[in-house]
Formats: structure tokens, C-alpha cells, sequence
């Protein structure tokens, strides 16, 4: 690693970056000002997401149905005249600095400072003159919960940097470039759905988005009008897969689309699933292709009914989801599983696993005035089941990247 760990001041806070203290806001403002004296010339926001619905759907050039959370990451930086990008983590408690060189090669930076050397050299490859910055990073997006932190720094660091430059950089173009800093810098082989919600998401709406085409239309989602909310609960459950069983499930869903002489899944329409499925051989094969394509037209049904305003109708949408999930691409776990049970049992109107799979967060869709029983009763069956607690919120549809100051 040629990021280099800066031996400055470090507020004590920073050795607690589990615990911080305050909004996120002033403490990314907070530690420009501790880190490098001074305050900052903007600080930034991008959100971290929730899937509403539409799993495993993106890769096969499908549809997803996401929206932004309240929980943001927060960048406050300023442009410097020095050759050397330097950047301070409140969760990671260190600084570091990266150069040019570091930034033009994949792999030279790693850790959670690759996502932001990842931003760098995705604008300079394409073509964009990047400037140099110090930064300093807050945020109250969940780690390891399937929320898309990575995608909320990408696209915070991606913003502010544009901004800070000046940069000629549409707001259609910006996911592709936070999503190449991720699969080719970071080389995490992401779909663009989170960095497409982190940067186009707009409050009281999801994203709907065609994975194919690229096309966005903002669906409404206004939960507070219908007295709803959505529960997201983290399931603390430690991801089991991960890459070897996300990279199965991938591969299976390439050889089916291969071996029905289709482009990718997203091609076969849920009247020709049959058919299609009496030509494959392989019943592990078969119940995968049938999670994507009944997959797809949940996504399609869900959007059909936000359109006009039948909320609590998808209920029923979120909860076959799961248990296709579940059944046909086996990619649920226990505590989830027992989430999703806990939920419908106290009365939620649907719930699901949201994120890729093996761990991760549950959303379940219920009255607003439900939302702490629903919560305490998935507790409860956590206690029953012997797994750890899990914590639980309410979502908002809120808003994509923005500057804030």
C-alpha cells in the first residue's frame, strides 16, 4: 500500500469511530478543522440506499427499485496547491495521502482510502483534471450491512471533487464514473445501482432503474402521506458467502442466458419462464433463472402501483421476493429469514431481505404507528433464535448527493 498514514493530530474521538458523537455534518467539519486547521471551502453529503425491490436483477441487465436513506456519508474539503491527495476517516481514525502515481494505479492504494483513490483516477482516466484536495470523512451509513457505504463515499468524495474543480460532469454521467472507481480501482465488481441511488435519488421517491438502458424515472414514495413507513432492520448476521457464492450465482445466470441464446435474463418475459425453464437441465440452474425473471416482474408490478399511490399493496411483492430469495436463489440466512417471519407476524404488510445476500439488512414495509412493535418483536424472535440483536430504524426517501455548505 502506498497510501501513507499521516502522523498529525488525531482527536481521541477518532479511536472510537463505533461511537461518534454529534451529526455527521459538524463531525466532518469538525475534522477538516482538527486535521488541518482551518474550515473547509464545502462540505458534501451522498446517501447510503436501501433496495426496495429488485435483487440480482441489476447484473442480469434487469430492474431495480431503490431509495436513499437518511444515513449519509459527509465529506467537508478544500482544494490545495500541493501534489498529494490527503484524507482523514473519522471511522477508520487514521489519515492518509496518496500522489499522483498512486492514484494512476489500481492497487496501489487499498483499504477504505482505494474508494477514494478509486474516484481520482476514474475522473482523471476520464479525462477530467482532478485537483488536489484535503478532505475529511464523516458518516453514519452502517458498515457492513448491505446499505452501500462504499457507494456513499464514492459518490460524496465524487461530488465534492467535481464541485471543488469545477468539472464539466452531468449528473447522468456521474454513477458510471463512481461505479469504474469501485470494479476498477477498489475491484469490487459492483452493479450501478448503488452509486445510481447515492447520486440520483430525489426525497419522497425511488429510483426506478433499468439496468440495461440506463433510463431513471422517479417513482412516488411518500410513506408519510399514507401513514407507513419502512423498518429497515440490520440483521448483524456476519456475510457467509461472499464472493465465491455471489460469483456462483452469477456464473448461473450467464450459462442459463447463454444456453436460451438470449442476451441476459431480463430478455425472458415471466409468460415465457416455462418454456424457457423446460430447457435447461440443471434444476439449481432452473430455480435461479426463475428468481430473476419473477424478480423483474415484481420490480414492474411495484412501480406499476406506486405510480398510483396503492402503497400497502406491495406488501405482498416484498414478501414473495423473499421467499424467492429464500427458496430459488438460496441466498437468505437464518437471522434474516427470522426477521422476515418476526415482521409479517406482527402485522407487517410485507417484509424482505434487502442487499446481496448471506447477511445484511431486512426492510419491512408497516403502519407508522406499528414501526417500534414490529421492531420489538423481531428482537424477541432474535432472543428466541439465540442470535445477537439486531437494531432496527425507520427510512425516509431522501435525497441523492448534494452540497450542503
Amino acid at each position: 500500500m502506498t497510501s501513507h498514514p499521516d502522523t498529525g493530530h488525531h482527536p481521541a474521538t477518532t479511536n472510537h469511530p463505533d461511537r461518534p458523537v454529534g451529526p455527521v455534518t459538524d463531525r466532518a467539519t469538525a475534522g477538516f478543522s482538527g486535521e488541518y486547521g482551518g474550515r473547509p471551502a464545502g462540505v458534501w453529503a451522498a446517501p447510503g440506499r436501501v433496495n426496495l425491490i429488485g435483487e440480482h436483477t441489476d447484473y442480469n441487465d434487469g430492474f431495480v427499485l431503490p431509495f436513499a436513506l437518511p444515513q449519509r456519508t459527509v465529506v467537508a474539503a478544500a482544494a490545495e496547491k500541493g501534489r498529494r491527495w490527503t484524507v482523514w476517516s473519522e471511522q477508520a481514525g487514521e489519515r492518509i495521502s496518496f500522489g499522483r502515481a498512486d492514484a494512476a494505479e489500481p492497487g496501489r492504494v487499498t483499504g477504505w482510502g482505494a474508494y477514494v483513490a478509486g474516484v481520482v483516477w476514474a475522473l482523471r482516466e476520464a479525462g477530467h483534471d482532478v485537483p488536489v484536495a484535503r478532505l475529511a470523512i464523516a458518516s453514519d451509513v452502517p458498515l457492513g450491512a448491505g446499505l452501500s457505504s462504499s457507494a456513499a463515499l464514492e459518490s460524496a468524495v465524487l461530488t465534492a471533487l467535481a464541485d471543488l474543480g469545477e468539472l464539466e460532469l452531468p449528473l447522468a454521467d456521474r454513477p458510471a464514473l463512481a461505479q469504474r472507481a469501485e470494479n476498477g480501482y477498489a475491484g469490487m465488481p459492483c452493479g450501478i445501482m448503488d452509486q445510481s441511488a447515492s447520486l440520483r435519488c430525489q426525497p419522497g421517491h425511488a429510483l426506478f432503474l433499468d439496468c440495461r438502458t440506463l433510463a431513471v424515472e422517479q417513482v412516488p414514495f411518500d410513506l408519510d402521506a399514507a401513514g407507513l413507513a419502512i423498518l429497515v432492520i440490520d440483521s448483524h448476521a456476519p456475510h457467509r458467502h461472499v464472493g465465491g457464492e455471489y460469483a456462483a450465482r452469477r456464473t448461473a445466470c450467464e450459462y442459463a442466458a447463454a444456453t436460451l441464446g438470449v442476451t441476459a435474463l431480463r430478455d425472458i418475459a415471466v409468460d415465457q419462464l416455462d418454456s424457457a425453464l423446460a430447457r435447461l437441465d440443471d434444476e439449481t440452474v432452473r430455480r435461479r433463472v426463475r428468481h430473476v425473471v419473477t424478480e423483474n416482474q415484481r420490480v414492474l408490478e411495484t412501480v406499476e402501483l406506486l405510480r398510483t399511490g396503492r402503497l400497502v399493496e406491495i406488501g405482498p411483492l416484498l414478501t414473495a421476493s423473499h421467499r424467492s430469495m429464500r427458496d430459488d436463489f438460496e441466498i437468505t440466512v437464518p437471522e434474516v429469514d427470522t426477521a422476515v417471519e418476526a415482521a409479517l407476524t406482527a402485522g407487517a404488510y410485507g417484509a424482505r431481505m434487502t442487499g446481496g445476500g448471506f447477511g445484511g439488512c431486512v426492510l419491512a414495509l408497516v403502519d407508522t404507528a406499528a414501526a417500534e412493535t414490529v421492531a420489538s418483536t423481531v428482537t424477541e424472535a432474535y432472543a428466541a433464535g439465540g442470535f445477537r440483536p439486531p437494531t432496527a430504524f425507520t427510512a425516509t426517501p431522501g435525497p441523492g448527493a448534494v452540497r450542503l455548505d
